[in-house]
């Protein structure tokens, strides 16, 4: 059977070039590995309640650390979210409210260069920066990997692929080797991510602490895992639907390869000096078959199951294996973490929140946040609409639709958000209301598109 660990290794010449150069002095900060994977749903791992699948790697490294019970997703869709882990500010304050896409008409994002990405703060204080797998950041300059602080890049520029083997997005290839266009042969996606990543880690020497992103596009659509995982799943759960099946299959894979990239890290020496995070870009969807456990909605949705998402970090000897926090942390809020956890400073504006003296089981009073989501949604039937999320504590109001008004709901008391509080409370919706047109203000001058009303470099209609 072929699995992550027997990929075909891939443009290793590429890698060694890089990691032959200068060496730095020693230097005792840990090296970050932060995983990102597509679409997971809240309820599709075992750590997390799944009964009809397994996920043994990533509820090991989980295990290993801390698992976060309130972790949320910036946006309910892929880019915004990407942004915000890179920026630490919220996507809309830096042009991303929406899905960066391949045609210009349908694209609703432009990641604004003068943005300070956390690659090249990591990369400014002595950090070597790698990123594997999917971007989804913008396809061309100045919104290249490579120019927004990443020493190295081997994965996929797009936003889906329209078949994990052929790796194509609208007849396009977007894999890229660094700069260079690269076409390798049909490999799955996942294994291929898995195994470039893997070669990166073995063959990383240098004496300075790295900063690697690995970002699959898995278990996002089409659902497509490897047969022999689909056949495999099939005889264990001869009970579960053909999609569930599908999806079910597709999260195993992709929890084999987030192992076997465990298992490189740790054969190189580099485990135990390396913090590692693992989440979600947001919910799953569950008109793919995923499952947000007891939470209402889904991707695409403004309800929890649509931005809650799992999630975990290890540090061993630093964080405590087996803890838990349901403190309420949102995907940029991984910046200013990173950034302390390496003893840097964000020079630049940042809208994150560093959860480290928590992760560290350390005293960290709980700081009463506004906290707001906005999606811009793509598609010709949509121009212009916007959806909205603002949350102050247990107090929540939002909406899924954009023709439908803001609904408050008390998420202690409601967690599954069917009763809408507004009247009975208007005191409160009102105060949310008035933040979120504060936070709208904010960001009303912050353009999705570049100066010629494109995104960069998008492939016109």
């Amino acid at each position: 059977m072929k699995g992550p660990i027997c990929v075909q290794r891939l443009l290793v010449v590429g890698i060694l070039s890089f990691v032959v150069a200068p060496a730095m002095a020693k230097d005792d900060r840990p090296n970050v590995l932060m995983i990102l994977v597509d679409d997971l749903g809240y309820g599709d791992l075992s750590c997390y309640g799944a009964q009809d699948l397994q996920t043994p790697h990533i509820d090991r490294l989980i295990k290993q650390g801390m698992r976060w019970t309130q972790f949320y997703a910036n946006c309910p869709v892929c880019s915004p979210t990407r942004a915000a882990l890179l920026s630490g500010r919220y996507p809309d304050a830096v042009g991303v409210p929406g899905v960066i896409r391949t045609h210009a008409n349908n694209s609703w994002g432009y990641l604004h260069p003068d943005v300070e990405l956390l690659p090249a703060v990591m990369a400014r204080n002595g950090y070597r920066t790698a990123m594997i797998g999917k971007w989804h950041l913008g396809l061309g300059s100045p919104n290249l990997p490579n120019e927004r602080g990443f020493d190295f890049f081997q994965g996929f520029l797009g936003d889906m692929m329209d078949d994990y083997y052929s790796h194509l997005r609208y007849g396009h290839n977007y894999l890229r080797l660094n700069r260079k266009v690269i076409d390798p042969s049909e490999v799955h996606a996942t294994d291929m991510f898995t195994g470039w990543a893997c070669d990166w880690l073995k063959a990383y020497k240098l004496d300075a602490p790295f900063f690697m992103y690995l970002a699959y596009n898995a278990p996002h659509s089409p659902i497509q895992p490897p047969q022999e995982y689909l056949e495999r799943y099939r005889v264990q759960h001869p009970e579960v639907s053909e999609k569930r099946a599908g999806l079910a299959a597709f999260v195993e894979h992709l929890d084999e390869g987030v192992g076997t990239v465990l298992t490189a890290l740790d054969e190189a020496g580099h485990a135990d000096d390396t913090l590692v995070i693992f989440t979600s870009d947001n919910g799953g969807a569950g008109y793919f078959g995923a499952n947000n456990g007891d939470l209402a909605g889904q991707k695409q949705d403004m309800r929890e199951g649509g931005i809650r998402v799992p999630s975990g970090a290890r540090w061993p000897g630093r964080i405590e294996a087996g803890s838990n926090s349901d403190r309420v942390a949102l995907t940029m809020d991984l910046f200013p973490t990173i950034c302390e956890a390496a003893a840097i400073t964000p020079e630049s504006e940042i809208d994150g929140q560093s959860i480290l003296p928590t992760l560290l089981g350390k005293a960290q009073p709980l700081e009463d946040r506004t906290l707001f989501w906005v999606r811009l949604e793509g598609g010709k039937r949509y121009q212009g609409k916007r959806y909205y999320c603002v949350r102050q504590g247990p107090w929540k109001l939002w909406q899924d639709d954009a023709n439908q008004p803001l609904r408050l709901v008390h998420l202690q008391q409601d967690p599954l958000e069917m009763m809408d509080l507004t009247a009975q409370y208007p005191e409160v919706a009102e105060r949310l209301r008035f933040a979120l047109e504060q936070h709208k203000k904010r960001c009303a001058d912050v353009s999705f598109r570049d100066q010629d009303g494109r995104g960069p470099n998008e492939i016109g209609d």
